[in-house]
């Protein structure tokens, strides 16, 4: 048996919970992995194009905004100062194209032809006003009846909007007649409160016409490097 002071030193160096030797002994914690790149708020070049372009111009005229970025099919929203407040998935029309048939905005949804059933690219005034079935709706453009809301409730579960709306990739998300399907929650608690007093604009990119065509003042833009004079049409 170990006595005296020397039994006192190994007891205690026993008990201790740890000493120099045994952190010497320790692997040091690995470090903490790089946190993931945050995904840019606007990924597509088109779409930042227009970004800068309205903030630069100040084209939305102190209203609130959004870009909708037919080829991503997302939307980006804006207050009236440009500020991001976030982006969404979003439901397009059925077929590629940046015009609407003329007259269709009379036509039964019945009468419709898949080729018709087109997202019109453009510069737009959204307000809101009575839709069918007395629904409130943001219109986007009223004489062509493409307006944005989310799924409507009565829309056919084979065309599966939901699932659309939220798989990873845009290929799958052209299947309404031609107005803008955001997501429910979106819609209600950003969309809504921004738009529902005085409306705002709504950019819609083209898919099938080359972006200055649909939205000339990027040509001054590109030029000038700055804000496009404030009298030319867009």
């Amino acid at each position: 048996m170990v006595t005296g002071l020397a039994g006192a030193g190994l007891a205690l160096a026993a008990s201790a919970p740890a000493c120099a030797a045994d952190k010497a002994r320790r692997p040091k914690p690995a470090a903490p992995a790089p946190a993931p790149a945050e995904e840019p708020a606007i990924p597509s070049a088109a779409a930042t194009r227009v970004a800068d372009w309205i903030a630069a111009s100040g084209d939305n005229r102190g209203l609130p905004y959004i870009i909708v970025d037919k080829q991503d099919a997302a939307l980006f929203l804006f207050d009236a100062k440009g500020k991001p407040l976030g982006r969404a998935p979003v439901l397009i029309g059925v077929a590629p194209g940046d015009e609407a048939t003329p007259g269709i905005g009379s036509k039964n949804l019945a009468e419709i032809g898949p080729a018709e059933k087109t997202t019109p690219a453009g510069r737009f005034l959204a307000k809101y006003g009575m839709a069918a079935g007395k629904q409130r709706v943001l219109w986007v453009d009223y004489a062509t009846s493409v307006a944005l809301h989310p799924i409507p409730p009565g829309a056919s579960k084979k065309e599966r909007r939901r699932q659309r709306m939220l798989s990873p990739t845009p290929e799958d998300n052209r299947i309404t007649f031609g107005c803008i399907n955001v997501p429910q929650a979106f819609y209600g608690k950003r969309v809504r409160p921004l738009f529902q007093r005085k409306g705002g604009y709504v950019y819609v990119l083209p898919d099938t016409k080359p972006i200055e065509a649909v939205f000339p003042r990027l040509r001054v833009q590109a030029v000038s490097g700055g804000a496009a004079p404030d009298n030319l049409g867009g």
